[in-house]
Parts: structure tokens; C-alpha cells; sequence
């Protein structure tokens, strides 16, 4: 949100009354009109929603007085008035209007909307598996490359017939190095190690997760291929760990130098374990990792399933900060790991927005959209008519976008029904035109009928559901006219007070003339107050201020050789100040050049100079003061003006019934 966002939306508010309510409030009021202003209704439900919005709900009810709530009337009033003239100065047709309440409506629509209590869901489903970690092993089983339907058939027979063998009492390892089609299951012989949400694609995460350990999946379909799944653990997830290491590589195809490599482990772990060795300089030393060995070995962060399974049981398997690993064997080398720092998973919050993006990225997004049209549809009366579609989908599909508008035409196609949404039927042209708007072709494989009619049903559908949103749900309606509203008047503010109370120097001079009452200097006196915070440097101090009273030499001297020098020992201030009200200098005797006094324990240094009677400011030293009470005074007169322009009636019976329903 920009300085102007806040600004607009904070104003708005300026009338609500911090108290203790909810929204439900709303449900007690009628659809009578509270006022009219020039001749058009404002409801009760706006005033009762802008108060009721800015109690304090953590506190208990505590009402609304009757001054309070007249207080909060007449603001909301002067509010109205202005929103009225910017509207009829026509700032709400500007484009810059348009861009930001536009902008802004993205944002206040979306915790409305179907799609954002889907991912909502899938978000809180996200984090909860993630308290868990499984460790899982599988069999997968591709599809050839331009699989027909008897391809993937035979694949699922593989795939059966495999599983069988399991429940029969083969291992599901030793016979993913038999039949698995993941290249590293050569490895890790089906073993995927351990893994939390989000780690795995979600058709494989969905049916771990849901498995016993020891349990057997059926074959599980994903972009892959069939997998054969067994759960072979379930654990707390550990968190976050952080370890140092030394690495030493060696060529897994040469045995004598993964003999040399072991050796030489051997010798560096021995080294440690001696008092004396510091882990960096044994690091910097021997360590064959470039990135890490001029940094004591040190790696970032990870949690389960972020590093290969051996390496990371190891570092998990460590518990005392400093503890440090015997030597483990991974696919890189050797390893030596230091436990460094641990810590349990984040909250909710904290890892939301990461959680969000990945489930933006995954095939979770395209499922929550599927949902959002299947809900919709079910919802506004969606009727597809299939007869057309087939047609339609057989004459066009081969086109491409450009040719697609003349292809509908030279086949007169243009009126052909697609589907009805409450009430109302949609037409190919209508789609054509959809077409046409877009400016960007999705990169989805697909015939082009299909592949538009679907995008063109979803965008359809968006707007049928923003459109009831802004017609049937009173919470939001009333946030768009808060936000729509806010803007408006801050446009006009800036544009008659704010900034014309800072650029119109005439007028600022004008009004400081006939206020010149206002802008008044009480008695006024030179002063250097000097306060000692070391009373070791009391007596140096002293004997510089003493008997050479106020100049600008001597605080120059005082500011350069003693302040600069020892700047904890002392704190100043300078200048011409209203004494009557100083903290320090309503203490002092005016008479005496140079006085040291205590004030709450603290002992200061004042020495005076000339003092200047009371007198009016002059128009520059007042500058600041000036534009605010000249903005008040443009604000306070635009007020009065409106308040003459437009005619205002306040239904009474309307006005106690917002009271009540407040404080019912």
C-alpha cells in the first residue's frame, strides 16, 4: 500500500470511534435511508460499518455514548460532502482513478472469492503434513514416448503384476533395482529417503502420506508414471538443522582412490578429536569443498528431503551444538559434519507466503482451479450445450488464433450456443471476441477451440462471481465503497487543502497576517545548557563556561576540544528559547551570566546571554506552523461550503436506529 493508499484509507477513517462491536451489527439495521445528501440516500448500514470497523473487537462491548455517536455523525457527514464534490468535480472519471481503485479491487476481492478459501485449505492441509516426515521407498513405471491407451494399459499390468510380487513377500527394493524406470533407484535402490509436503508431486505425496508404514499403495498415476509405493517410516519432523563440513572426494570408479580418500578421512577425524585442533583450520586445510573450506565449512539451512538421505540422517542424527559426525560415505565423497545450530519448523505465518508459492507452482494450482470452475458452475447455473460444442470444436480446432474470427464468420457460425450462465446464453461470436482481446496464446498443448472455450468459460465465470460478490455480499460491497470513497476524498483533499496549503505562498502570507496573534515569542534568552554525564569531567567543564559568558567562541571551543574529545561526558544544547516553560531554564536565575544547577540528579552548566521581550514571529520562523493551520483553515472553509452547496436531511427515526443497533 502507497503513501497515498494509506493516506486515503486513513482519512476515511478518521470519524471511527474505537470501541468494542462486530459486523453482525449490520443485520439489525433496515434499508432505510439514514440521510440524503443533494437529493441521494446514504444508508445506515455505511455509518454502523465504518464505526463498528474500528472498535477495538478485543475488548469488551462497551457501546457507543450519545456524544460520541453525534460526534462520529457530523464527521461522517462532512465526510459525505466531500465525496459528493469529488464526484462532481468528476475526479472519479479520471484514469488515475480508475488505475488504482481498479488495482485496489484485485486485492479487497480475493479473500472473497471461492478460489481463496480453496487455497486456504490447501495451504492449512500443506502445513499440517508438514509436522510429519515420511520415509518412503517406490517402483516407477513410465509410459513410452507417445503412449497410446493399450501402452499405459500394459504399463499398469507392470505395475500390478510388481506390487503382487511385493505382497507375496519380495522386497520393494531389491525389486525397484529390477524393474524401476528412476534412474536412481541404481542407487538408492528405490529408497527416496525421508521427505515432508510439498517435497513430492502431489499425486505421490497424497498417497504417502495417507499409507501406513509397512502399508503397500496401489499403482499411483502422476506426470511420471505409475509408482508403487511403501511407506517404510513415519517421524516428527526434526525442524531445521545447520552443520559445518570437510569433504574429501575421491572417483567412485577407482577403488584405490576411494581406499586413499578413506585413509585420509580416517586421519582427519583422528586430528580432531585431539584438544588442541581448531575445526576451522582443519576445514581450511584439508576440506575439497571450494565453496565452503574458506568459511570453516559452513552450509545453509535445510530441512528434511534438501539434501541427499545419507548426508542428512547423519546431520539430524546429531543432537549437542559442536557435536561432530564419525565419517559418512555419500555419492560426493567423504563427509565429517560439525552440528552447528537446530531449530523446530516454522509457524504457519512465517512460512505461509513460501507455502502459497509453491503450491502456485505445482499441479495443486491447476487442481484448485478445476474446483474454483466445477463450484462456480455448480453455483450460477452453468448448461453447456454439448451438441455445439462438438460442432464447433470439429470446424475449429485445426485454425489458429488469427484465423480464427474468419473461420467462425465463413462457416456461420457466429450465433451457435456454448452455454447458458443464470439465465443468460453465450455465443460463439462472443467468444471470438474473447480471442481477439487476448494478447498472449496459453502455452498448453490442445486444439485451439478447446483450448480458447476453456479459458473463455473460466474468465466468464470470474466475472459472474465478482459481479454477485459486489451485488449480494454486504461485507464486501461495503469495503469497495470504503476504499472507492477514501480514494475520492483524498484526491479532493490533496487537490483543495493538503497541497494547495503548501504551494500557495500568497495565501499562506495572507493568513499569517490576520493571524499574526497566533504566531507570538514569549520572553526569550540566549542559552548554552551543558549537561554533565560524567561528574569526573565536572570541573574541567566548569572552569572553561565560567565568568566568559554567552559567545559563539567559547561554545565552539567547548563543542570542539571537550564535547568531541569525551562525547559521553557530555550533552548540549544551544540557541534562543521560551524560558518560562524550559525544563532547565524555568530553573535559573536570569541575572547570572553563569549558574550550575541539578535537576532531577543531573547536574547542568547554563550559561545566559541576551534576552528578547515577547514579540510576534516573523512569517519565515513560522513557516511550518503556518501551513498546518492553513490546511485546517482550507479544510474547515471547504467544509462550510459544501455544507451550503449540497442540502442535507437527516431522518430521525433512521438516526436512532443506527444508535440502537450499535449499541444493542
Amino acid at each position: 500500500m502507497n503513501h497515498r493508499t494509506v493516506s486515503a484509507f486513513t482519512f476515511s477513517l478518521l470519524f471511527v470511534c474505537l470501541l468494542g462491536s462486530t459486523w453482525s451489527v449490520l443485520a439489525q439495521t433496515t434499508k432505510e435511508a439514514l440521510l440524503t445528501l443533494d437529493g441521494k440516500p446514504v444508508e445506515i448500514d455505511e455509518l454502523v460499518y465504518l464505526i463498528s470497523k474500528g472498535r477495538n473487537t478485543d475488548t469488551p462491548k462497551s457501546g457507543v455514548s450519545r456524544e460520541e455517536f453525534e460526534e462520529n455523525l457530523d464527521l461522517f457527514i462532512n465526510y459525505k460532502l466531500k465525496v459528493r464534490e469529488a464526484e462532481a468535480l468528476g475526479l472519479d472519471q479520471a484514469e488515475e482513478f480508475s488505475r488504482e481503485f481498479n488495482s485496489f479491487k484485485e486485492t479487497l476481492i480475493y479473500p472473497y472469492l471461492i478460489k481463496n478459501s480453496l487455497e486456504e485449505g490447501e495451504l492449512r492441509k500443506a502445513y499440517s503434513r508438514m509436522q510429519e516426515v515420511v520415509r518412503a521407498s517406490h517402483v516407477l513405471f513410465q509410459f513410452p514416448p507417445n503412449a497410446s491407451s493399450d501402452d499405459s494399459l500394459i504399463v499398469l499390468k507392470m505395475a500390478l503384476k510388481v506390487k503382487a510380487e511385493i505382497e507375496n513377500g519380495g522386497n520393494i527394493n531389491e525389486l525397484a533395482v529390477q524393474y524401476s524406470d528412476d534412474p536412481s533407484s541404481k542407487i538408492n535402490k528405490g529408497d527416496l529417503g525421508y521427505f515432508t509436503s510439498l517435497q513430492m508431486v502431489q499425486p505421490f505425496e497424497d498417497a504417502a502420506f495417507n499409507l501406513q508404514v509397512g502399508q503397500l499403495s496401489d499403482p499411483v498415476l502422476s506426470n511420471f508414471g505409475y509408482h508403487v509405493i511403501q511407506v517404510q517410516d513415519r517421524q516428527p519432523n526434526p525442524g531445521q538443522v545447520r552443520v559445518s563440513h570437510i569433504l574429501v572426494r575421491f572417483d567412485a570408479e577407482n577403488q584405490t582412490q576411494e581406499e586413499n580418500a578413506r585413509r585420509k578421512i580416517s586421519d582427519i577425524y583422528a586430528e580432531i578429536q585431539k584438544e588442541s585442533t581448531v575445526w576451522e583450520d582443519i576445514v581450511k586445510t584439508f576440506s575439497e569443498d571450494p565453496a565452503t573450506n574458506q568459511r570453516g565449512g559452513m552450509l545453509p539451512w535445510f530441512g528434511v528431503g534438501n539434501m541427499i538421505p545419507e548426508f542428512e540422517m547423519a546431520a539430524f542424527s546429531l543432537t549437542e551444538i559442536g557435536e561432530i559426525s564419525p565419517p559418512l560415505k555419500t555419492q560426493y565423497g567423504y563427509h565429517i559434519l560439525r552440528l552447528e545450530e537446530k531449530k523446530p519448523i516454522d509457524t504457519f505465518e512465517e512460512m505461509e507466503e513460501s507455502i502459497r508459492s509453491k503450491i502456485l507452482r505445482d499441479s495443486r494450482s491447476g487442481m484448485i482451479q478445476s474446483q474454483v470452475v466445477a463450484i462456480q458452475k455448480a453455483r450460477y447455473g452453468f448448461v453447456e450445450n454439448d451438441a455445439s460444442l462438438a460442432l464447433l470444436a470439429q470446424a475449429l480446432n485445426q485454425t489458429n488464433k488469427s484465423s480464427f474470427e474468419p473461420a467462425l464468420i465463413s462457416r456461420s457460425l457466429e450465433n451457435t450456443p456454448l452455454f447458458t450462465l443464470q439465465g443468460k446464453t453465450y455465443k460463439a461470436a462472443e467468444l471470438a471476441a474473447y480471442i481477439k482481446a487476448e494478447e498472449l496464446s496459453p502455452k498448453v498443448k490442445g486444439g485451439t477451440f478447446d483450448i480458447w472455450y476453456d479459458r473463455f468459460v473460466a474468465s466468464t465465470l470470474a466475472q459472474t462471481e465478482e459481479k454477485d460478490l459486489e451485488a449480494n455480499n454486504k461485507e464486501y460491497q461495503m469495503l469497495l465503497k470504503e476504499y472507492r470513497d477514501g480514494i475520492l476524498l483524498f484526491s479532493l483533499m490533496n487537490q483543495e487543502v493538503w497541497q494547495k496549503g503548501i504551494t500557495d505562498s500568497i495565501g499562506q502570507v495572507e493568513f499569517y497576517r490576520k493571524n499574526i496573534s497566533r504566531y507570538q515569542w514569549k520572553n526569550r534568552i540566549e542559552a548554552y545548557i551543558v549537561k554533565v554525564l560524567d561528574k569526573t569531567k565536572l570541573v574541567n567543564a566548569r572552569q572553561v563556561l565560567q565568568g566568559n559568558g554567552f559567545n559563539q567562541t567559547l561554545i565552539q571551543n567547548f563543542e570542539a576540544n571537550f564535547k568531541a574529545n569525551t562525547p559521553l561526558a557530555y550533552q548540549t544544547e544551544s540557541g534562543i528559547f521560551e524560558y518560562a516553560d524550559h525544563e532547565i531554564l524555568s530553573k535559573v536565575n536570569l541575572n547570572q551570566t553563569f549558574q550550575e544547577i541539578e535537576v532531577d540528579g543531573a547536574t547542568y552548566l547554563v550559561t545566559l546571554g541576551q534576552k528578547f521581550p515577547a514579540e510576534p514571529r516573523k512569517f519565515e520562523e513560522s513557516r511550518g506552523l503556518v501551513i498546518r493551520d492553513y490546511q485546517e483553515y482550507l479544510d474547515k472553509t471547504l467544509t462550510d461550503t459544501l455544507k451550503r452547496k449540497y442540502p442535507i436531511q437527516i431522518n430521525a427515526q433512521a438516526k436512532e436506529e443506527a444508535f440502537l443497533a450499535l449499541n444493542h
